[in-house]
């Protein structure tokens, strides 16, 4: 961001402006991997694991940030982690390599990371992490540092994940014309999604469990990880439409933008390929809506996954991706910039979903509102309006349901650091009402299992408002009313007086 972007930001979103100068000037590092009192555990005391941290920022400068503050050795296990699927996906992307070449890479690759010394040079020129994969040696060195547990995890996930980015890439380079290249179905769309990012986060949560960082059983959570890694993968293919489309790369499914009358992908982000480009954009805005109402399947599991999760640097490390996809989702959806370019979310905006994404209650409060907002844009010409309500419904509904809104989390003043759940004052919410009498009967019920000397009166049962008697009589009256006035017409008409 230049001056001139700052500026604006400060007169447009002044709110978040002063998140990022706060940001900015008093946020520090949940901790520093270079202190000698980290060695032990970040492994920065040995220059092969320096070696990894260094490549971890070249490849990536917003994961990096998240993974060096993950507690203990989790943090050097991610990053080991990340690097060798790293290497893969660039073996998987490189389009130089041949097809013949690439499959047994890529179906090997996971026994390369026991052959110390192993690298592989054959990547082109323009390919931007090539220099890992030229010195991939220094990461096989660290691999044999893990725990066999962590290891084996790491060298399992690659393995799964080689074999469907070897069958997906031969389909690519065997494909005779660009109908072949298209993902056909929602159902293989899911599949491609969880090899390259479901099993990701099936190899976190085993990850989490190795390292001692959370429960046993978060290992079995199968569908939540995937589910977790599945919607940060679609938030990104479907920002990234127009690009994928200029390189000749087709991810959106075709069971989805095909019903809406487009022959090729490219024509979702083209407004020339016919007479009324107008008509053309609402389409490919239907898709997009489409496409969006598919992604918004696994808001559910990724919220369900983060209450499990009890470390609070694992939850920040899963969280803050999670919220920062919605608002991604939320900036995209029906916006016809989407189709021509890459459509980002501010800087200011990340800034402040970094710092409420602190609890599993904020970030649901954080993921409701961002679905209001696409739910508000929502328009009921769409062909997706319902399905999309009902979605936006379901998670409003799992919201309240686990965090109710009628309870608000104070901070005490007299005990810094603490806080206390406290029940709104209002009394138009029929909750609370409900929840009053709850506590007087678990009150009486107390008193009679301590044997009070007195008779305890019973709680009365509540009745009904006088509202309802109100709106029922008064039905009853206008029935009547109009019931006599409609025997008087017919017999006022059709008797003989």
């Amino acid at each position: 961001m230049g001056a001139l972007d700052y500026a604006l930001l400060a007169v447009i979103h002044p709110i978040e402006f002063r998140s990022l100068i706060q940001y900015s000037l008093w946020h520090e590092t949940k901790r520093d991997i270079t202190a000698t009192r980290e060695h032990a555990t970040s492994g920065w005391d040995r220059e092969s694991m320096r070696e990894c941290w260094k490549f971890l920022d070249w490849t990536s400068r917003s994961f990096a940030a998240v993974i060096k503050e993950l507690d203990g050795d989790l943090a050097r296990t991610v990053c080991l982690f990340y690097l060798v699927l790293r290497g893969l996906d660039t073996v998987e992307d490189d389009m130089t390599i041949p097809d013949e070449k690439k499959q047994p890479v890529l179906r090997s690759f996971h026994e390369k990371l026991t052959q110390p010394g192993w690298t592989f040079t054959e990547c082109g020129p323009s390919e931007k992490d090539r220099e890992l994969l030229c010195n991939f040696n220094v990461v096989i060195t660290e691999m044999g540092h893990l725990d066999k547990a962590s290891r084996d995890i790491i060298i399992d996930i690659c393995a799964k994940m080689g074999r469907g980015m070897a069958d997906f890439a031969h389909k690519a380079a065997t494909a005779k014309s660009d109908e072949e290249l298209f993902v056909p179905t929602i159902e293989e769309y899911d599949l491609y999604c969880h090899y390259v990012a479901g099993l990701v986060g099936e190899g976190l949560s085993g990850l989490f469990v190795a390292t001692g960082k959370e429960q046993p059983w978060l290992a079995d959570q199968l569908i939540l990880s995937n589910s977790m890694g599945l919607l940060l993968q679609k938030v990104n293919i479907t920002r990234d439409i127009a690009e994928d489309a200029r390189d000749g790369r087709y991810f959106w499914p075709k069971e989805i933008w095909g019903r809406y009358g487009f022959q090729h992908v490219r024509e979702l982000t083209s407004t020339m390929v016919s007479s009324s480009p107008g008509d053309v954009e609402q389409r490919a805005l239907w898709a997009l809506s489409e496409q969006t109402l598919d992604a918004m399947r696994h808001v559910i599991d990724s919220m369900d996954y983060l209450t499990l999760l009890k470390n609070q640097s694992v939850f920040n490390f899963c969280a803050i991706p999670c919220v920062m996809a919605l608002a991604t989702l939320d900036v995209c959806f029906m916006n016809p910039k989407v189709l021509h370019q890459n459509v980002k979310i501010r800087k200011g905006q990340a800034v402040q979903l970094i710092m409420k994404s602190t609890n599993p209650r904020d970030v649901a409060y954080i993921c409701r509102d961002f679905v209001r907002s696409i739910h508000k844009k929502a328009v009921p010409a769409d062909p997706n309006f319902i399905k999309l309500s009902i979605t936006c419904g379901r998670v409003e509904q799992w919201v309240e349901h686990h965090y109710p809104s009628i309870i608000h989390i104070v901070t005490s003043n007299m005990e810094p650091g603490t806080s206390r759940a406290q029940v709104s004052p209002t009394q138009t919410d029929a909750r609370l009402r409900i929840l009053n009498r709850e506590v007087k009967i678990h009150a009486l019920k107390k008193l009679k299992d301590k044997g009070a000397g007195k008779e305890v009166a019973p709680v009365q049962q509540e009745m009904l408002p006088w509202e309802l008697y109100a709106v029922v009589f008064g039905g009853f009256v206008v029935t009547t009313l109009v019931g006599c006035g409609l025997v008087f017409l017919v017999l006022y008409f059709t008797s003989d007086w």
